[in-house]
């Protein structure tokens, strides 16, 4: 068992060496406040090059580079100032930090509004021949490009003027949603077997699915899916504005559909979508013999929905410190080089990570990758969970890093659509390397479990809601009507496809849709299964080929920010998600572990 607290009453009574090193930003609140007062007096250089973009070479230069210069010095300031109001939500002083810095980004992006029609406006040859004359300029040409590639869908500035007022109106649907599932459902409380009361919330409804107690299980469930079904016209009616909205948007800017609209921000072709859904579909065996495996480790007459989160092994979890998370997660990407691994040490030695829960201190975890180094924040708990989470979230720390390190300013940041590629690889490498470690059969079942729940919740999972919100998108296209009866229909028929006849089909599941809020991020939630498939491929590659694989993940794609489209980027690295092949060899893995998982279980 672990002696270190995992939890503080006061935020000055955290340790400095499980915090995260804010002096590396600026070494007072006082410097901070320079630096305020240096971000504002860009606003009036900014607009010295408002119509000037286009008179030169040399204009176009110096804009980009003052631009870059924006960045640098708001990548600073806003890490600051948004990292301490984390640390303590209710510190009053850094809350105010935080909210003069969200004006301030809001001034400098309305400051510089101007360059992107100006940029769009420049003809190909007049832009050749600038790159020509001031060849500093090449450094920018992918970033150019990228703007100039949605010429087709750039409108007059007249009707440019009226999509951007109705910016607060496409805005709506999500809102209201928002407003209706956190702030205006609530949800009776359930019992355990012990009589007491278990609050049912957003926050606890996955634990409770996870309680091995079924009835507990049930109950919530029942509870959460009756005040759904007590609002599902209101949610299907604010699905139905939500799709109507992006059909509206991807209409007026002239594209074939939302979803080439939506993915044509990030330059993915729509094939990637589609291929997933194919190559999901063509493997849902392996998903129905997951089902069967699940209801005979459970012992169970009939498997229902809401027993699909409990584990599968019971009893067999154990205390992991921080310092042995640490340790596993070098031992495990020893495979990424001796370079990698010190890289990490860094990060663990020099306070990229803010490590332990105090009061206040923002929930979850995340990697926010600054320039002078990344920041990490964790809330670690001694278990297999929040070792999972670091290393996750290491992964997120080092594709920064290194995309800072290794591109200019214009091509660092990296996509979406690869964001979530390296911190899913470091996961399945630490999982490999604790399966090759454990020699306790318990152990390696409850690993695996664990492994299994990651794809079936994230590759089937999420290309269910996928493939559910194109099919809502493509009603409203087609002119049908989306009601709460057209999306459960919908919805009922995703659950039997996607989990076979070896369930049983709750009823109250059909409403599953009206609480997901990926459905108001505009196609989004594919990216989720996608950067899974590809992580895994990855990760076989690694452990399977060694440094020619090695080699090129990190030059091509850990190093590559956004220098060229995600899916070069992804094939560069050796996996092409512009076929099914790595979402086919993922679900390839998932059938083994299944074979694995009973044979251990016998």
């Amino acid at each position: 068992m672990s002696n270190q607290q995992n939890s503080y009453e006061k935020r000055s009574d955290v340790p400095k060496e499980y915090t995260w090193a804010m002096e590396d930003l600026y070494a007072s609140d006082a410097e901070w406040q320079k630096d305020l007062e240096k971000v504002r007096s860009l606003l009036p250089q900014i607009e010295t090059f408002r119509g000037q973009l286009g008179k030169s070479a040399d204009s176009l230069l110096a804009f980009l580079k003052l631009q870059d210069d924006i960045v640098v010095l708001m990548d600073k300031f806003a890490n600051y100032a948004l990292r301490k109001a984390d640390e303590n939500t209710k510190n009053t002083t850094y809350q105010g930090y935080k909210d003069q810095t969200m004006s301030v980004c809001v001034e400098i992006s309305s400051a510089l509004s101007f360059a992107e029609p100006e940029i769009l406006e420049l003809p190909d040859a007049v832009l050749n021949t600038f790159y020509e004359k001031q060849p500093a300029l090449l450094p920018y040409k992918r970033s150019l490009n990228d703007i100039l590639r949605k010429k087709a869908h750039i409108l007059s500035d007249a009707e440019e003027k009226i999509l951007a007022a109705a910016g607060d109106l496409a805005q709506s649907p999500e809102d209201i949603f928002g407003l209706l599932n956190d702030a205006d459902m609530t949800y009776e409380s359930v019992s355990d077997i012990e009589g007491n009361r278990l609050a049912v919330t957003h926050a606890s409804f996955i634990p409770l699915m996870q309680n091995y107690d079924r009835n507990v299980r049930k109950d919530a469930f029942d509870s959460l899916y009756k005040t759904y079904d007590e609002h599902k016209n209101t949610s299907a009616a604010i699905l139905s504005a939500q799709m109507k909205q992006l059909n509206f948007f991807a209409k007026m800017r002239k594209y074939n559909s939302p979803l080439e609209a939506a993915l044509d921000q990030t330059n993915v072709n729509p094939q990637v979508y589609y291929n997933l859904i194919e190559a999901v579909h063509e493997n849902m065996e392996s998903m129905y013999k997951y089902v069967r495996l699940r209801k005979k480790l459970l012992k169970v007459d009939e498997l229902h929905m809401y027993d699909l989160y409990v584990p599968m092994v019971s009893n067999a979890e154990r205390s992991i410190s921080f310092a042995e998370t640490k340790e596993n997660i070098r031992e495990a990407l020893a495979v990424l080089g001796e370079d990698y691994v010190a890289l990490l040490d860094e990060g663990f030695r020099s306070r990229w990570i803010d490590i332990y829960e105090n009061t206040g201190k923002r929930s979850g975890a995340y990697s926010c990758g600054c320039r002078v180094h990344p920041y990490v924040l964790l809330n670690y708990k001694d278990n297999l969970d929040s070792e999972f989470t670091t290393v996750h979230e290491m992964g997120h720390a080092l594709h920064s890093y290194l995309s800072n390190k290794h591109q200019p300013i214009a091509d660092a940041d990296y996509v979406i659509f690869v964001a979530e590629v390296a911190s899913t690889c470091n996961e399945a490498l630490l999982m490999q390397h604790l399966l090759k470690k454990t020699t306790d059969k318990k152990e390696r079942a409850y690993l695996i479990n664990y492994f299994l729940e990651q794809f079936r919740t994230t590759l089937y999972r999420q290309t269910m809601f996928a493939e559910f919100e194109l099919k809502m998108s493509q009603m409203v296209q087609n002119g049908e009507s989306i009601n709460s009866e057209s999306a459960c229909k919908v919805y009922h028929e995703l659950i039997d496809l996607y989990f076979g006849k070896d369930i049983v089909h709750d009823a109250k599941i059909d409403l599953e849709w009206a609480r997901i809020p990926h459905f108001f991020y505009n196609f989004y939630v594919y990216q989720y299964a996608t950067g899974f498939s590809a992580a895994i491929a990855l990760s076989q590659k690694i452990l399977k080929e060694g440094a020619p694989a090695v080699k090129a993940y990190k030059e091509n794609f850990l190093s590559a920010g956004r220098s060229k489209d995600p899916v070069s980027i992804l094939k560069d690295a050796g996996v092409d998600m512009s076929t099914k092949t790595p979402v086919e060899e993922a679900l390839k893995l998932f059938d083994s572990l299944i074979d694995e998982m009973e044979e251990l279980m016998r």
